[in-house]
């Protein structure tokens, strides 16, 4: 599971709450989201299933989201943190968490499917 979330290329395919495309330009990962184009910085791949990354989104301050995957007995499990951002509402922040809560049903979904 790790290998697959740590390849910002899927993440269109699991993230779409994100964004639905994802692409590298001259080294970077970008993402086109509602907003606009957003680049991505991620953790670099590591044994500890860090997957934590920063999203730029254009005009707007940068969003740390730290994302695990633990090992499990049965498999594993995957702990995101979703933070409130200054100034967010209390609908913009469950929009949020409805769009990371199927997001990471999705990946369940794949996961279960591999």
């Amino acid at each position: 599971m790790y290998d697959y979330a740590a390849d910002p290329a899927s993440l269109a395919e699991w993230a779409p709450g994100l964004g639905h495309t994802v692409e590298r330009v001259d080294g970077r990962w970008y993402v086109q989201t509602p907003g606009g184009r957003a680049r991505l910085d991620f953790a670099p791949r590591n044994g500890f299933g860090v997957l934590d990354h920063t999203v730029y989104p254009p005009g707007s301050e940068p969003v740390y989201v730290p994302l695990r995957v633990l090992a499990a007995p049965d498999g594993c499990e995957v702990v995101f943190t979703l933070r409130r951002a200054p100034g967010m509402t209390d609908a913009e922040l469950d929009r949020d968490a409805e769009l990371v809560g199927a997001d990471l049903a999705r990946l369940k979904r794949i996961a279960e499917s591999r």
